[in-house]
């Protein structure tokens, strides 16, 4: 039996917000003196993040141009590609990599580099979120987001964590690592937040749908219930909408038709179990409402385009 979790919030966008718990794959500490860059390798499935704690630094996308980071402020780039953190526009910036590091802890590392002149020190780190409402928020996200240090007044709080966390970065006591991890995961959370509640492209999409007080109830009973033997009339119903109106809005606001949307979510919710959990397809197939194991493997074989069993060992890419 499933122990319901009393503080998940009732809206599908705080619902995806509250289903972003992080795995970190690297975070680090750099002690940097100009000249310097790093060069941050691509990551599929993760977000970097950068915060600058003292000096200067400048962020370049991939295919972009250098935008200055002063200190307290945070980037985010949010798909995994791979991007520059550098001193000075122009300076050559090897893999990060390939850079000495000292280990502090299995996912912590320090880093010192440069060329001896201005320092600047920053937090860096790459997390991945693996719940399926968590994974299509990130998919919405811009290719970077700038947390400035001028923002507004609810965002003070966020900057005072960033000034906690510069202080914890000059000098590592006991546990500072665990310290600087969790708040880096924490401000990941609040600047997506932020973008959230700030950029007009928010409102469009994904996350627009979510806002649509019809079609987000429509997708909240989807991810909540995935094992009701839902129709585009049921959803309607629950919608208060005609089946007709409401199947055209739904297409039209989140890009894909209802139906195709429930069994995708409910395959990488499927993917989820059978990486995390060792389950079976049989009690997949319950837990997600089909009426036989045959029925739910051809829908997952059809979506994902392998046998639930070729999952288990681990050959599965993720859908979208």
């Amino acid at each position: 039996m499933t122990t319901p979790d009393y503080w998940a919030p009732t809206d599908p966008l705080g619902e995806a917000l509250h289903q972003m718990r992080m795995n970190g794959a690297f975070y680090s500490r750099s002690e940097l003196t100009a000249p310097w860059g790093m060069t941050m390798p691509a990551m599929p499935g993760h977000i970097w993040f950068h915060i600058v704690t003292s000096g200067p630094a400048w962020l370049q996308p991939e295919d972009g141009t250098p935008r200055p980071l002063l200190p307290g402020e945070l980037a985010l780039v949010p798909h995994g590609r791979g991007h520059r953190i550098l001193g000075a526009p122009g300076v050559p910036a090897p893999n990060v990599m390939d850079l000495e590091r000292e280990a502090v802890s299995d996912r912590y590392e320090l880093i010192r580099y440069g060329g001896g002149g201005d320092p600047t020190t920053l937090i860096c780190g790459a997390v991945r979120f693996d719940h399926p409402a968590a994974r299509k928020l990130v998919e919405a996200l811009p290719e970077t987001i700038h947390v400035e240090v001028g923002g507004s007044p609810q965002q003070e709080w966020m900057h005072s964590t960033l000034r906690l966390m510069a202080v914890e970065a000059q000098q590592l006591r006991p546990g500072g690592e665990e310290v600087i991890t969790r708040l880096g995961d924490i401000l990941v959370i609040q600047a997506i937040r932020a973008w959230i509640e700030t950029d007009r492209a928010a409102r469009t999409g994904w996350l627009g749908a979510l806002h649509d007080e019809q079609i987000g109830r429509a997708i909240s009973l989807i991810h909540k219930q995935p094992d009701r033997d839902w129709s585009v009339a049921s959803l309607a119903a629950e919608s208060a909408m005609s089946r007709s109106a409401f199947a055209d809005r739904f297409t039209k606001v989140v890009g894909e038709p209802v139906m195709q949307y429930l069994t995708t979510w409910r395959m990488n919710l499927a993917l989820d179990a059978l990486r995390s959990e060792h389950a079976t397809a049989a009690q997949l197939a319950r837990r997600l409402g089909y009426r036989s194991e045959a029925a739910f493997a051809r829908a997952f074989k059809r979506v994902v385009g392998l046998p639930p069993g070729a999952v288990k060992r681990g050959t599965a890419p993720t859908t979208s």
